[in-house]
């Protein structure tokens, strides 16, 4: 279900929340859109509209209504008494993602930290337990403790012990960067829209193994390898990061925070664009605007338009680099397929030159006259 508030790029969200529905495992069967000036306070949408969706639901055997919108508790717990059968939106969505693919002990620490952070909000009398308890010797709560007072502590207290817990796996990570500074290894950091291919880069060129597939968040835990630049004759730290997403939920975030250091304590970003998505302008903002929430965004960065091999013929560059303005600022920009290793040797050269301008890392200098002639031109894209 989308609710059409006037926002930008409204067709193409909503056709992300089926592929968020399909990554979590479920089948979409039917959408129904409508347009409204605000939400409303109750339901989000109207009463009759609600009405619609509880008949549509019913025709297709639908077992769950999402929104694609973030919806308030009391709207939840409203459209649930409403239509008869779980509503989730688009945040609940996306943390039961990060909960099926969360692999390591740091990732599933910080997706239980933001799920119990999400479920805290939701205690507004939504299930009928919640009445008050009776004190005394052998009850759980205190005197007249109510279910909901007892709940809301005892998901306190698990946050934290999970806050705590993510403390020692960000001492660890700052001692694990504070070797490479002493290494004085120059660190690169991938990052990116979630599905532009950073794992299938990532892997081609460390020849690493990480789990890539052509879905949303095929990959949540960050990897770091080392990659060694024959053009710059040394080696340099690669890191594989979370992809992010419109409207990717503050508190994922948050509890992300260890793993997105590593893309604020790079040295250059190599922000990967999906270039066959037409809405792949869109993606590079909402990406932008997640590295300024984290404090990245004046790091230097190079764009790298990945999944050329699935671009039509007449759209791919004649070029293999150029430059693309952003925010007002020219950046490197390097046209690659991960896939097919089509551009790769640009790319790798373009680090190359990077590494060795660094004042903070310096290594021998290497120097390309391909590379030099390339950057003279540049085309539209």
């Amino acid at each position: 279900m989308g609710v059409d508030l006037g926002l930008p790029h409204f067709d193409a969200s909503l056709e992300e929340l089926g592929l968020l529905a399909e990554t979590a495992g479920l089948q979409p069967v039917a959408r129904l859109v409508c347009k409204r000036k605000a939400p409303d306070a109750a339901l989000f949408i109207g009463s009759g509209k609600a009405d619609e969706i509880k008949l549509l639901a019913q025709q297709h055997g639908a077992s769950e209504v999402l929104f694609d919108q973030a919806l308030s508790p009391a709207q939840q717990r409203n459209l649930e008494r409403h239509l008869d059968m779980p509503v989730n939106d688009r945040t609940m969505l996306i943390l039961q993602i990060f909960a099926q693919r969360a692999r390591s002990h740091e990732g599933k620490l910080q997706v239980e930290l933001a799920r119990l952070q999400y479920l805290s909000t939701r205690l507004v009398r939504r299930w009928s337990h919640l009445e008050r308890q009776a004190g005394g010797i052998g009850m759980r709560g205190g005197p007249g403790e109510t279910q909901i007072e007892l709940d809301r502590r005892m998901i306190g207290e698990s946050i934290k012990r999970t806050k705590e817990r993510l403390i020692k796996v960000k001492r660890q990570r700052h001692t694990q960067r504070r070797q490479r500074e002493r290494r004085s290894a120059f660190t690169i950091s991938l990052v990116g829209y979630t599905n532009a291919g950073k794992s299938t880069l990532f892997n081609t060129l460390v020849k690493a193994r990480t789990y890539a597939a052509d879905q949303l968040f095929a990959t949540l835990d960050t990897t770091t390898r080392q990659l060694y630049l024959g053009e710059a004759g040394r080696s340099v730290s690669l890191s594989d990061t979370v992809g992010f997403i419109r409207d990717l939920p503050h508190g994922l975030v948050d509890a992300f925070e260890a793993t997105l250091q590593e893309a604020v304590d790079a040295d250059l970003l190599l922000h990967v664009v999906d270039a066959s998505n037409p809405d792949y302008p869109e993606q590079i903002a909402q990406v932008q605007s997640v590295l300024q929430e984290i404090g990245a965004q004046n790091i230097p960065m190079v764009l790298v338009f990945n999944k050329m091999d699935a671009v039509e013929p007449e759209r791919r560059p004649r070029v293999w680099r150029d430059m693309y303005e952003l925010h007002g600022d020219l950046v490197p920009r390097v046209f690659v397929s991960a896939r097919s290793g089509d551009g790769l040797p640009v790319l790798r050269q373009l680090l190359a030159e990077r590494v060795t301008e660094d004042p903070e890392h310096p290594a021998p200098v290497a120097s390309s006259s391909v590379t030099q002639l390339l950057a003279q031109f540049s085309v539209p894209y």
